[in-house]
């Protein structure tokens, strides 16, 4: 990638729009950096119309990135939704390979693709948003020579994104909206950091994710076999070697933080105990019904049963209901802890 002197990646979530125009309004015309960008929308957005956001603040070139693009110094290019957007050759690359983090485009994905592939000139930068995107792809960055910016939580929206790479990396710089366009001129004024050689185990899953394959060699070279199971595919997840943020990959390729995962099995759990209590319900109402057709009969022991087993079945629900407030607290003590 010789025509691009430095790349720029930037990850935000919640509240990511106006933190990204807040960063990119300060930069001027000439940047010696192209920029890459994965916001998390949904999935109905318009990466047209954020595009145009973006255009109305910098005098920078802002485009939605597509598959095979050049990557050129001085412009802006944004993932579209449902694309993974990742680099390589001094292109950019979109596939709709699985989610990471239950996120598609993922941050983690362009950070591990960019620092794989461009080692010390890229520099990463994470923004506002919820849970723990981006800290494996900046662990990524920081492990290929790359250069680590992350917001200052104390002004973030949503501030679980930054304090996540905070605590589990050792970043370079931490700074206000407003002090991040100047500290991007100050180190792009400056040499790149010296090379250093690219881990073997990031260039394996950096491939893994390019490619859309991935086999159990392959698997075995970076992770070790757990005892859990992906949410997605119900595949065996296999404990990622040596990342801070204790990720989980399946063989299709689903990727899930330790943090992310015991939060989808707390889910998955509550919405089982739903359908428990459901079903519950539809069997009391069908021995109420009986219940009230046995009334003024003279089939006392039966419409006896009938009742104690309606009054049991009403002691389930009500154990179930008050289980799944515990667990609601727990979830909640959990994500402030």
């Amino acid at each position: 990638m010789s025509q691009v002197k430095n790349l720029i990646v930037i990850g935000a979530s919640a509240g990511g729009i106006k933190a990204i125009v807040k960063v990119i309004e300060g930069l001027p015309k000439q940047l010696d950096a192209a920029i890459m960008i994965v916001l998390h929308v949904s999935r109905k957005s318009s990466a047209s119309n954020i595009v145009e956001i973006f255009q109305r603040n910098t005098t920078l070139k802002c485009y939605v990135a597509l598959d095979k693009m050049n990557i050129q110094e001085g412009n802006i290019y944004l993932a579209p939704p449902e694309n993974h957007l990742l680099v390589n050759d001094g292109v950019m690359l979109l596939n709709q390979g699985p989610e990471e983090n239950r996120h598609r485009p993922s941050i983690d994905a362009l950070f591990r693709s960019a620092a794989v592939h461009l080692g010390n000139k890229v520099i990463g930068i994470v923004l506002t948003g919820m849970l723990d995107d981006g800290t494996s792809g900046m662990y990524a960055i920081k492990a290929c020579g790359g250069r680590c910016i992350v917001q200052n939580p104390s002004e973030a929206e949503y501030a679980d994104m930054p304090l996540n790479v905070i605590k589990k990396i050792e970043v370079d710089h931490t700074a206000d909206l407003e002090q991040m366009p100047i500290l991007i001129q100050n180190i792009l004024s400056k040499p790149l950091p010296p090379k250093i050689a690219i881990p073997d185990e990031l260039k394996v899953e950096a491939d893994i994710t390019e490619k859309l394959m991935s086999d159990i060699n392959q698997l075995k070279k970076i992770a070790e076999q757990s005892d859990f199971v992906c949410p997605d595919c119900g595949g065996g997840l296999w404990a990622v070697k040596n990342d801070p943020t204790h990720r989980y990959r399946c063989y299709t390729g689903h990727v899930y933080t330790e943090k992310l995962l015991q939060e989808v099995q707390d889910l998955k759990i509550e919405e089982s105990i739903w359908v428990s209590i459901r079903m519950l319900e539809e069997k009391r109402n069908m021995l109420q019904l009986l219940a009230s057709r046995k009334n003024g009969s003279t089939d006392n022991s039966t419409i006896f049963s009938l009742n104690k087993r309606i009054d049991e079945i009403s002691e389930h629900i009500k154990r179930l209901k008050s289980l799944i407030v515990k667990l609601s607290d727990n979830m909640d003590d959990t994500k402030s802890a």
